[in-house]
Order: structure tokens, then sequence, then C-alpha cells
């Protein structure tokens, strides 16, 4: 079954970490087969507080979502993300398609 890694961003602290998570995360994806389906577009908050953004990546499988999320290229990018700004990560896994 799929799974997906979503991230919402709550609030933004230092957009020079920013711009140094940005530079390095693309390199965490070489290797792992993931699907960005959303990127910060526009969006409607409908329940809970406010975010400034969110993210949804597809991945085949929860074990490939976290492979990719606990990798050692991930995890010195996603360093600069969390000095960057306040965010909420998960991992959740999908339904079968069938």
């Amino acid at each position: 079954m799929p799974a997906y890694v979503i991230f919402i961003r709550e609030q933004v602290n230092d957009p020079e970490e920013l711009k140094l998570y940005s530079a390095k995360a693309p390199a965490a994806n070489a290797g792992h087969s993931l699907r960005p389906l959303a990127l910060y577009g526009d969006y409607e908050v409908i329940e809970g507080p406010e975010a400034e953004g969110a993210v949804i990546l597809e991945f085949p499988g929860m074990a490939e979502a976290k492979a990719w999320y606990y990798s050692p290229a991930y995890q010195e990018a996603v360093q600069h993300r969390l000095k960057g700004a306040a965010y909420r990560g998960i991992i959740i896994e999908g339904v079968s398609k069938g």
C-alpha cells in the first residue's frame, strides 16, 4: 500500500536556514522512489490552527517512506528545515487501490 509523508509548515523562524534546506534536500531524493503530490500550493485551512503551507509526498509503502526520511542525506538536510520553521510531520499509510 502507498504511504504519504505530510509536512505542515506552521511558522517560519529563519528564512536563511530554509534556503540551506532547499539546497540540500533534493540530493536526498536520489535512490528513493517518491512522487510529490503537493508542494506549498494554494490551500485553505478548514480545521485547526493556521498553517503557512504543506507538502505531500507519495512513496510505494511505509518502509520506503521511512528509509527516505531517516536516510543520512535527508537527516543532513532536515536539520536546516527544523531550524528554519516550526513543522508538523507525519507518515501515514494509504489505502489499497482496488
